[in-house]
């Protein structure tokens, strides 16, 4: 049975960092493509950040770009998204997601095979 599981979320004020964490298990994480997409309240769930299965290639929302990184540990069946400089707008459940294409780097979450139950983000002062 697949479980990804994120921590990381919490409470940070306007200008400030969190590094995200997804652990998997499972499945034979080194061969997926990860994935971070987030949710807000009354708001369709969007993608944030890709990366391929062997770490040489990425993909950020324009939302993202230039303030988060995703990142990923094989040894460790851990993918992870810091972001920095965060806004009010980031504020949404940030969920992690397996693709077992691993060499796609896919923007449509109906395209990922696994999911997290998510873990909180709130960017205010």
């Amino acid at each position: 049975q697949v479980h990804l599981v994120e921590s990381g979320g919490g409470l940070v004020q306007p200008g400030g960092s969190l590094r995200l964490s997804c652990q998997a298990s499972g499945l034979t994480f080194r061969v997926h493509a990860m994935g971070w997409f987030r949710q807000a309240p009354g708001k369709e769930r969007e993608f944030v950040a890709a990366i391929n299965w062997s770490d040489d290639n990425t993909n950020y929302a324009d939302s993202a770009k230039g303030r988060f990184t995703i990142s990923r540990d094989n040894t460790k069946n851990t993918v992870y998204l810091q972001m920095n400089s965060l806004k009010p707008e980031d504020t949404a459940t940030y969920y992690c997601a397996a693709d077992r294409l691993g060499s796609i780097l896919r923007t449509d979450p109906s395209r990922y095979d696994y999911w997290g139950q998510g873990t909180q983000v709130t960017v205010s002062s």
